[in-house]
């Protein structure tokens, strides 16, 4: 028997097969391109997924047949906050906004100055979410809203050409604004303030509930033998939380991907929306989870990397293994506007300190360093709300660098557990709720402690960075 894993990353779409002890059983991916056609927009085209989706399952019928033959369950996970419109016979009625276009901002502002959202949400409404930008849509394109049959988050627009089905899941439905996140289910009153309904969304199971079937005639197409159940799954940092073991109090994991999640397992509902912290649903029935977001993490050494003509992989390789203190240059990685602490989606990004002679060495280290302070402004916020963060499983990108995982340990000031195996994260968190079972913490490959004998210079270089944001804010 064989469970799968379906992860939309922004990237790419990442297919991951296991067993009933995590065994991989066959693995594929297919990339994705982000349209930007003007400043603070970012989309994508919703039928992309499918394709992707088509072709992964390809490779896993091509190379992993007998294991894809005894598939008994799908598990979905996917990048929050989309807005997939769709009309009365589910034709999508323009690309897909993500989750770090901000475009909204001016409504995403107005709907935060109505307290109904903060009490519904248990969140700052953030220019992100998917109410501010179908809020959007019917100022700017009311010719679309007003075709606006169904709103779908992007893994469950998937979900629909797997089923037939509109559901989706308590973890993805939270970062709409929508959701009462406390009772986890709909909000009439803020549905109807955004000129919505309750037919408009789609029905809501949890992580592990069943969602639908998948459609005899794709699985004849991938050679499965028997009938498939798809579950809810969850939002892709409620997955990869399940992923990587946390599910409760205490458990806590650090994403260096395209952006940057600093994420705490909560055993209780316990929103604190000044702090702009998120507070979600977990995939996982009765639990919460709150986290941190940066908008930019191995999207900032990705930029650099195009600037001087390199691949980030060899800006990292060019560094040491070890961090041993912070550099002279400051990085504030404001690429696309910042989430967590400041809420701020027109502040930019910053080199301060260059000189002369400074080398892209050194332009790399501040990168990776101000990502890293930027998840320690997380931190700060996470623990105000009371959750507790001793140390944290490392997982994402950006881990590959021995440097980056030890700068932030130092400037986290936790040990960061490196988990045994590629195939943990997001894909591995939707397969086990396929499953149903099994959400262990992953074998440790090994752990980076923080450098007592640098903590004095990184919490200084710490300061220096936190005096720059409101010099910045001020400026624009």
């Amino acid at each position: 028997m064989s469970y799968l894993g379906l992860d939309l990353g922004t990237s790419s779409l990442k297919a991951l097969l296991i067993g009933e002890h995590d065994e991989v059983l066959g693995e594929a991916s297919a990339p994705l391109e982000v349209a930007h056609p003007k400043a603070g927009w970012s989309e994508q085209d919703p039928m992309s997924w499918i394709s992707a989706c088509e072709a992964v399952m390809a490779e896993l019928a091509r190379t992993a047949p007998a294991a894809l033959a005894g598939l008994k369950a799908i598990g979905l996970s996917g990048h929050m906050h989309g807005a997939v419109l769709l009309d009365g016979a589910d034709r999508v009625l323009r690309p897909c906004m993500l989750w770090n276009d901000t475009r909204s901002a001016r409504e995403a502002g107005e709907m935060d100055a109505e307290p109904l959202f903060r009490q519904v949400s248990g969140n700052i409404v953030f220019p992100g979410f998917t109410a501010p930008k179908v809020e959007w849509v019917r100022r700017h394109e009311p010719e679309v809203f007003a075709k606006l049959a169904k709103v779908l988050l992007p893994k469950d627009f998937l979900r629909l050409w797997l089923t037939g089905e509109h559901v989706s899941d308590m973890s993805d439905a939270a970062g709409t604004t929508w959701l009462d996140v406390g009772k986890r289910a709909w909000s009439g009153e803020a549905l109807e303030r955004c000129g919505l309904d309750l037919g408009q969304m789609p029905a809501l199971v949890e992580g592990t509930g069943i969602s639908g079937q998948l459609r005899p005639a794709l699985a004849a197409g991938w050679g499965v033998r028997s009938s498939v159940d798809v579950v809810g799954g969850g939002g892709d940092n409620a997955a990869a939380a399940v992923g990587t073991g946390c599910v409760g109090e205490g458990d806590a994991f650090v994403s260096l991907g395209t952006s940057g999640v600093l994420l705490a397992a909560r055993d209780g509902y316990a929103p604190d929306p000044e702090t702009a912290v998120h507070t979600f649903c977990h995939a996982l029935p009765g639990q919460w989870y709150q986290m941190g977001v940066i908008l930019a993490a191995t999207d900032c050494l990705n930029w650099l990397a195009a600037r001087v003509g390199q691949s980030a992989e060899s800006l990292s390789r060019d560094l040491p293994e070890v961090a041993e203190g912070p550099s002279e240059i400051t990085f504030l990685p404001y690429l696309s506007g910042e989430r967590t602490p400041h809420n701020d989606a027109k502040i930019r990004a910053a080199l301060i300190g260059m000189d002369v002679g400074h080398t892209t060495g050194d332009l790399t280290r501040a990168v990776m360093e101000g990502v890293a302070f930027a998840l320690a402004d997380s931190l700060s916020a996470l623990r105000s709300t009371g959750a507790r963060v001793d140390r944290v499983i490392g997982v994402g990108g950006g881990t590959a660098s021995p440097f980056w995982v030890s700068t932030l340990a130092n400037i986290l000031g936790v040990p960061v557990d490196l988990p045994d195996g590629s195939q943990m994260g997001a894909a591995l968190g939707a397969a086990r709720l396929a499953r149903g079972g099994g959400f262990e913490k992953p074998a440790v490959a090994g752990s980076v402690e923080p450098e007592a004998r640098f903590a004095r210079a990184y919490e200084e270089a710490q300061a220096r960075y936190r005096a720059l944001y409101p010099a910045l804010k001020d400026m624009g």
